[in-house]
């Protein structure tokens, strides 16, 4: 995975879809973490975008997965200032305050999938059961 393709491509899809300029940078900036993510502690792994819709507002939802060693302590990686190389600690902790939605599935040994959804306007509520 290409980081200069990923910042490229989210930014090109979120533009197409009616994301403002400070929306675009906040899921620019969001998706280079998870990808650098994704390189450096997963050895590679791919992303996947989707554009999705609910209510008339527009949405990009990407997926982030590697078959790396995984994360052992989930809530540990997800603290502020944690890191486990030579950064600043803010890549998983920072992305997830960059997007409206944050998942994280990973098991060690197994690999890690990282999934994030930016909506260009505010997000759909969701819907009251009748």
């Amino acid at each position: 995975m290409d980081l200069v393709w990923v910042r490229q491509h989210v930014r090109q899809a979120a533009a197409r879809l009616g994301f403002g300029l400070v929306e675009q940078t906040k899921l620019v900036t969001a998706a280079s973490e998870l990808a650098r993510n994704t390189l450096v502690h997963g050895g590679g792994g791919q992303m996947e975008a989707t554009h999705i819709s609910s209510g008339g507002v527009q949405g990009l939802r990407l997926a982030f997965s590697d078959e790396g060693p995984g994360i052992a302590d989930l809530d540990q990686a997800l603290s502020d200032g944690y890191t486990s190389g030579d950064g600043l600690g803010m890549g998983l902790s920072g992305a997830r305050r960059l997007v409206h939605d944050f998942e994280i599935d990973s098991t060690p040994g197994d690999g890690t999938t990282v999934r994030v959804t930016c909506w260009a306007a505010q997000p759909p509520r969701p819907r009251e059961e009748a």
